[in-house]
Parts: C-alpha cells; structure tokens; sequence
C-alpha cells in the first residue's frame, strides 16, 4: 500500500533526525505563555517561538509568519520551502492553544493555506465549529488539498501547549514530528478503535504522531 511506504520512509528520517541534531529550544519560557496567544504577543516572541518547532539547519534557512490583527503575516522570508509559524485554536472561550510548528515543502504547499484561512476567519470572530465545517467543504470542493507525497510537520519545540482535551483545557506535550497520514484510519493500522498517535483520523490532514527518543541521538 502507498500510505504505508510513506509511513516507512519517513519513520526512518525521523530516526536519522533525531541522530543528527537535537530538538530546538524555545525562547519564551512555557509557564509565561499567554493563556490567549493573539497578535498582541510581540513580533520577536512569535518568531523565536515558531523556530523553536524546527530542528538545527532547518529553521535557519526558513520562511517565518506572525501572528497580525487580521491573521498571519511574512515576518521573514526564507530559502529552503519551510515555512513556520505560531498556530491557534481555542480550546475554550479564555484560553487558546500554542503550536509552534514548522511545515516542509509538501505541508506548506498544502496544510499551511489551511493555517493561514483559518487565522483570517478566527480574526474575524468566526466560531471554531463553523471553522472546521468551512475547511471541510474547502477540501471537498477543491480549494484545499492534502498533501500528495511523504512530508513532515516539525513540532520540537519545548513550548507545545495543546488541546483541546476532553475537558475543554490544554497541556504541555514534548516536542515531537507529525508525519501526513491523509485519510488514515485505526482499520488500517490494526486497531478497532481510537489510535493514540493519529491526529484527524480518516482526514484529509490526518497525521501520525513521533515522538523522537533522545536515547537514539548520536547512535546512527
């Protein structure tokens, strides 16, 4: 199966990352994030904050977007097709996420317009619910897409605050690779029901979760 090669290719250069340079380190300590991040978090916070997500060599070299009033805007403009930035969602009505992420060529082709529509609706005031009904009939009629081929969506920074959970709250979560798994399903990979390490199963932005090791660095 396709799918399945992918899954295997990018597994293994997720291995071969982690032996070849560490996680970055966040600038913005995690317990001073704010509990709503908006526009109102300053320009230089935002970029140290969506690098942190990449790893040495590629973050250096990456285009970078901020978080403005009316969604994300290019704060820096980058050589290797890596993109990254500060994504959002609220998990309540006071308090949104905080996802430092860096997308690679194939997610910034596909995944990161999704990013940056759903900033522009939430500028607006736009409801989560009615956000996710919009980008589910954007993909169904065309003006999005999920990704095509193998590709990764680095998030490796120490300041990952995600969510929602059950209770509608967030927590802290280790840095970590999401590797595109469109339209995944737990069937696929043996379970009956839900997997623990597949984001949107049976999405077309459904990604498989890989948490590095730090006991494999430098062994490969």
């Amino acid at each position: 199966m396709k799918l399945m090669r992918w899954i295997v290719t990018i597994f293994a250069a997720a291995l071969a990352m982690c032996a070849l340079s560490g996680p970055a380190l966040a600038q913005v300590p995690f317990d001073q994030l704010p509990k709503i991040f908006d526009a109102s978090m300053p320009r230089d916070q935002q970029i140290s904050l969506a690098l942190s997500a990449g790893p040495e060599g590629v973050r250096d070299k990456a285009t970078v977007y901020v978080l403005g009033p009316k969604g994300y805007k290019k704060a820096r403009e980058g050589t290797n097709g890596v993109n990254c930035l500060v994504g959002r969602h609220f998990a309540n009505p006071t308090e949104t996420t905080v996802e430092p992420m860096c997308y690679d060529a194939e997610g910034s082709r596909t995944l990161l317009l999704v990013e940056l529509y759903q900033a522009e609706l939430r500028a607006k005031g736009t409801s989560e619910a009615d956000i996710k009904t919009d980008v589910a009939n954007g993909y169904k009629d065309g003006r999005f897409k999920a990704p095509s081929k193998p590709g990764v969506l680095y998030m490796l920074s120490s300041d990952n605050r995600l969510g929602p959970t059950p209770d509608h709250q967030t927590v802290h979560v280790p840095g970590h690779f999401m590797f595109y798994a469109p339209y995944m399903t737990g069937k696929e990979l043996g379970y009956d029901s839900a997997v623990p390490f597949l984001v949107q199963p049976g999405e077309p932005d459904t990604k498989m979760v890989v948490f590095p090791d730090p006991n494999l660095q430098g062994t490969m």
